[in-house]
C-alpha cells in the first residue's frame, strides 16, 4: 500500500524496470526543503515522469524557504492547498536560548568546560562541516567527554550505531551537521548547542527544536565568533 524510498534508490529500480509507479494515488516528498536543497531537484523530476498523470501530490516541510517554494512551485499543481502549523521561523517557547561571544579559536575549549555541569545530560551539537563535526567529537573525547559524530561521510551503519549510543545514554553529545541531524527523533535532549551559527533562520529554528519536546524544557546555547555577528 505504501512505498517509502529514497530518490536515487527508487530511480535505480525504475532503471531496472523492477518496480512500476503506475498505479501510485499520492505523491508523498516528505523534508521537501531539504530533498530540493540538497540537489534531488533532477531525480525527482526524473521519478514524476514514471508517475500517473492524475495523482495527489503532497509536500511536507518543517521549514519552506522562499527559493524552495518555488522550486515546489514546479511539481505541484497551479494553486496548491497551504496547510501551516506554525509560522515561518517561530521558536518554541519553552526553549531558553542564550548565545555566548567568543572567539573562534576558543570554542572547542569552552564546550568540553560546559560539561562540568553535571545538568548537561543529552547534549546535540551543531556544527557547519562534517569534518568539523569529527573534529569536535574528538576534542570532547580527549576531555573526557563521551561524544560521537554523525554526517554525511559516515556510513549507514555508523550512523545508526552512533544514534543507538546516543539514545541508550552511552554517548554524552551527539556531534552533527544540519543534513545528518535531519530525522533524529531522541527523547530527553537537555542541551542543544550550536558550535557554529547556521545560514538560515529556518536551520536555527529547526536544530533547536530538538530539545524541549512532548512539553518538558529545554535550553539552546549558540557560540558566536566575531565573523558569525
Amino acid at each position: 500500500d505504501v512505498l517509502v524510498a529514497t530518490p536515487g534508490r527508487l530511480l535505480d529500480h525504475l532503471q531496472e524496470k523492477t518496480i512500476t509507479l503506475q498505479g501510485v494515488e499520492m505523491f508523498v516528498l516528505d523534508e521537501a526543503d531539504r530533498m530540493l536543497d540538497m540537489g534531488f531537484i533532477v531525480p525527482i523530476r526524473q521519478i514524476q515522469k514514471h508517475l500517473p498523470r492524475v495523482r495527489q501530490n503532497l509536500f511536507f516541510s518543517a521549514t519552506m524557504p522562499s527559493e524552495i517554494e518555488k522550486l515546489a512551485s514546479e511539481l505541484l499543481r497551479p494553486n496548491p492547498t497551504k496547510v501551516s502549523v506554525t509560522p515561518q521561523a517561530t521558536t518554541v517557547e519553552r526553549i531558553n536560548q542564550s548565545i555566548i561571544h567568543i572567539e573562534q579559536g576558543k570554542k572547542r575549549a569552552l564546550l568540553t568546560e560546559m560539561f562540568a555541569d553535571p545538568g548537561y545530560t543529552r547534549c546535540l551539537v551543531f556544527t557547519k562541516t562534517k569534518h568539523g563535526a569529527d573534529k569536535v567529537a574528538a576534542y570532547l573525547e580527549a576531555g573526557g567527554v563521551q561524544a560521537g559524530a554523525i554526517h554525511g561521510n559516515k556510513s549507514q551503519p555508523q550512523r545508526e550505531r552512533t544514534l543507538a549510543a546516543f539514545k541508550a545514554g552511552k554517548l554524552r553529545v551527539l556531534v552533527a551537521t544540519d543534513i545528518a541531524a535531519r530525522g533524529i527523533d531522541v527523547d530527553g535532549v537537555s542541551h542543544v548547542v550550536n558550535f557554529e551559527l547556521p545560514h538560515v533562520p529556518e536551520a536555527y529554528v529547526h536544530r533547536i527544536g530538538r530539545t524541549a519536546r512532548a512539553g518538558k524544557d529545554g535550553t539552546a546555547v549558540s557560540f558566536v565568533a566575531g565573523d558569525e555577528m
